[in-house]
């Protein structure tokens, strides 16, 4: 056995192969991998071995199309095959708004270059007669999908693996994980049969390897304890029966008939497909337990879990009412294994929290689906430094160490139930809340607030009145919630709102190296003292890793103000930065004072003079004027008898300040905005307002036009790069020059939808670009939203068409900042 390496896989997983593999496909010809019991005996052995395209995600789609391709060239490599039965997938719906979610899902995955097809009722009933469709409003079809068999397709790519010099190492178990400064030194123990479970031998062996990543499947949690890290992968019991043969289902494939597809009833909670002349049917069933929270016992190897057949009756019975000839066959054999899941279903991958040279790649719900794609994308950002995907939505990092035990198997047994629930875009899921609150919570549950999940942060997305269901306002088109967003938006237009932005992520930065750290972490100027900058902190390839708002404190001393969302994201990147370029800045500090401090954003044309009812000053009426508190400045202000650090900057494009204020004094601070606002008919704004406003302005957004996919320059945001110095990046982003160009849109959509920020957009018949981000513009009156088109189509009156509800809508590119693009009442006096 080797004891020196390149790069350590561990767990024998369809995953972990994949990531050998693909490592070794990538260059790296010193790769080991070392399973714990043999190749497949995790959640792989059981698997149904389904290939669904359907996501919402735009990385996860990449993934799952690269997996579907990659596998039907495996037996061509390494001779073996895999077992890809291409059946196609058959999505039906029997109800309207499912299909307004496929439609939704259909124009995703056009973004991806992923084929489907829509069939009606008619049409499933002429070409498989076995099916039931009175029912049926319609399906979605994916014909060139289908199902594998695990065990095989681990085994040829663990054979690819092999064949490009991969080292794969059975009855290894890796206990201990040590970090020198340069290399991982992982302790390993021989496994041995001993009365019929695994057991550690007394041989021990030392592994050096610069890198390791763990696919450790159902173990996990193991994993994140010898880690000294936090990983919400926690298994739930899923279930699957595989019945005897139908004899009708026997003589239509006797008459010369294609296999049928695999059959999904998403309303029915349930999947069925065909399996050597009878039916496997699948459940994603209501209270499904998470297992092996804290591990999993040693006596457990490939194992399952008692079936529990009344949990999954309904599912049963709307099994014999699709598929009508099944009832009478009997239950040739059950499965009731452990799959891993996360709280958001989405796996983690990328690096660790605060480690060097350790991947994760846990927490795969869809293993098989997601294996080859995470393989190819996770080898990527190990040997280029960057996918050429963003994988942000994927990375570990977006739960911060406020995540438990109890919250990741709570959250994960709803997330098993929720697979087949409808994905509304504006679902709000409801277990394991409240949990993280800002002071302010219960007076703004109180006044009807509508609250959002933000990185654990409940935030008030809209208000509604008292006793409105926010569950039954979901849609995929406009909610019942869009009258109130609207009213909340033309408040902050007209006259004055209030929103709750205490979720921001905040860190500290200050020491003699932190001016020339920034300088060179961030591309943009750096402000002079007092005032602010927006800036972005790129990764190694010139794209964007992290939009920061930074105000500087004093000469040395900085605020940097970042999106909610990914605080510990943020942190780690931060923080890794810090300490590779301190030995040559000098000393820096770095504090994450996200919780210290409480934000209320208040905007509109009346904002400054709800302020000016309770600013303490010498001369209030000049206190918040241009002339004492510009724009991109910050003051240290006094509202009534709370200290405020103000940042004269608004995200709606209205006048307006940030008010950053002591955490515990957020209740005093709200009760005195509140007063002071009834005069002027302030109103309590939520996020969908926000994000509505922040388009009619074209702000990009983290996370939709800003990742690790484009650099600031594509998302047309020169004037916050400064060319004229160095800084991380600079290089790449030169070289990377402009593939696409970020833009703003005005749609003449349906009357009662709205797009979502997923949509594709067209040029006539030919797809030139996608967006991310949409909603509805009060200033204009219609839909708007922002996206990437080709550089040659990214010019001011440019028509194209938005896909949305399975047609073409009209859509125009406009001048960026649509709305006051001269920004004259962002800088209003007064």
């Amino acid at each position: 056995m080797k004891t020196q390496v390149k790069a350590l896989v561990v767990g024998g997983g369809a995953v972990g192969t994949s990531i050998a593999y693909h490592l070794a496909r990538a260059g790296w010809d010193d790769v080991m991998l070392i399973e714990r019991d043999e190749l497949t005996s995790g959640s792989t052995w059981h698997a149904a071995g389904l290939l669904p395209y359907f996501n919402m995600s735009f990385a996860t789609t990449h993934i799952h199309d690269y997996s579907i391709r990659f596998y039907k060239t495996l037996e061509e490599e390494t001779g073996l095959n895999a077992g890809f039965a291409v059946v196609g997938n058959l999505r039906m719906a029997q109800t309207q708004e499912r299909m307004d979610e496929y439609m939704l899902y259909a124009t995703t995955a056009e973004t991806c270059g992923v084929p489907y097809q829509w069939m009606t009722p008619e049409e499933i009933k002429a070409k498989w007669p076995l099916i039931r469709t009175d029912d049926l409003k319609g399906a979605l079809y994916h014909t060139t999908d289908g199902y594998i068999n695990p065990a095989d397709v681990t085994m040829a790519m663990a054979k690819g693996a092999r064949q490009r010099g991969v080292m794969i190492e059975r009855k290894w178990q890796a206990d201990a994980f040590h970090w020198t400064g340069s290399h991982w030194e992982v302790t390993v123990t021989k496994m041995v049969e001993k009365g019929g479970n695994l057991v550690p031998s007394d041989e021990q062996v030392v592994i050096t390897a610069e890198h390791v990543v763990t696919a450790s499947g159902n173990h996990a949690q193991r994993t994140a304890k010898m880690l000294g890290i936090k990983i919400p992968a926690i298994p739930v019991e899923h279930q699957f029966i595989v019945m005897e043969q139908d004899p009708e289902l026997v003589n239509f494939r006797a008459e010369g008939n294609v296999e049928h597809p695999v059959i999904r009833d998403a309303d029915a909670q349930s999947y069925v497909r065909e399996e050597r002349g009878g039916w496997i049917l699948g459940v994603y069933e209501k209270n499904a337990p998470a297992r092996f929270e804290y591990g999993v016992p040693d006596s457990f190897r490939a194992d399952l879990f008692q079936l529990d057949l009344d949990r999954i009756e309904d599912q049963y019975m709307a099994m014999n009412h699709r598929i009508p000839s099944c009832e009478d066959c009997g239950l040739k054999d059950d499965f009731n294994g452990p799959i891993c899941y996360t709280p958001d279903g989405n796996p983690l991958v990328g690096p660790a929290p605060g480690l060097r040279n350790m991947w994760l790649a846990e927490g795969f719900s869809f293993g098989i689906t997601a294996a080859g794609g995470t393989g190819y994308y996770l080898a990527q950002l190990m040997v280029k430094g960057e996918a050429e995907i963003d994988m942000a939505s994927l990375d570990p990092k977006r739960y911060g160490d406020w995540m438990t035990t109890e919250f990741a198997a709570r959250k994960n047994e709803e997330c098993y139930e929720h697979v087949y629930i409808l994905h509304h875009p504006d679902e709000e899921r409801p277990a394991c809340r409240p949990l993280r609150t800002s002071p302010a919570y219960d007076r703004q549950a109180a006044r009807g607030a509508q609250f959002g999940f933000v990185n654990g942060w409940e935030r008030p997305n809209y208000y509604a009145p008292m006793g409105f269901n926010d569950h039954d306002a979901r849609s995929f088109r406009r909610g019942g919630w869009w009258q109130y967003a609207v009213e909340e938006a033309k408040a902050i237009r007209e006259g004055v709102g209030l929103i709750d932005a205490t979720a921001f992520t905040k860190h500290l930065v200050r020491g003699p190296g932190a001016t020339q750290f920034l300088d060179w972490f961030t591309c943009n100027k750096l402000p002079s003292v007092g005032r602010i900058n927006l800036s972005y902190a790129l990764t190694g390839h010139g794209t964007t890793r992290t939009e920061y708002t930074i105000v500087r404190l004093a000469e040395h001393e900085y605020y940097l103000v970042s999106a909610g969302a990914w605080t510990a994201y943020d942190a780690d990147y931060l923080r890794k930065a810090i300490e590779d370029k301190a030995p040559a800045f000098g000393y820096i500090e770095c504090h994450d004072v996200t919780t210290q401090w409480g934000v209320f954003a208040i905007a509109g044309p009346k904002s400054r003079d709800v302020l000016k009812e309770i600013v303490k000053d010498a001369d209030p009426e000049t206190a918040l004027s241009n002339k004492r508190f510009p724009w991109l400045t910050m003051r240290n202000i006094e509202l009534g008898m709370c200290p405020v650090r103000a940042i004269r900057v608004a995200y709606t494009g209205e006048l307006g300040w940030e008010l950053h204020h002591p955490i515990e004094m957020q209740n005093y601070l709200f009760d005195q905005l509140e007063k002071a606002g009834e005069k002027y008919g302030m109103k309590l704004v939520g996020a969908r307002a926000q994000n509505w406003l922040r388009q009619e302005k074209s702000y990009r957004a983290f996370g939709n036009e800003l990742g690790r996919d484009a650099t600031p320059l594509e998302a047309d945001l020169p004037r916050f790069v400064d060319l004229d110095k160095d800084f991380h990046g600079k290089d790449r982003l030169q070289e990377t020059g402009i593939r696409s160009k970020c833009v703003t849109l005005l749609i003449d959509g349906p009357e009662d939808a709205d797009p979502w920020g997923r949509e594709a957009l067209y040029d006539g018949e030919t797809r030139v670009g996608r967006l991310t981000s949409g909603g509805y513009s009060v200033a204009f009156g219609k839909s708007i939203g922002m996206g990437y088109v080709k550089p040659d189509l990214a010019v001011v009156g440019t028509k194209l068409q938005v896909k949305m509800l399975d047609k073409l809508w009209p859509a125009e590119i406009v001048e960026d900042s649509p709305y006051d693009p001269k920004n004259t009442k962002i800088r209003a006096d007064g």
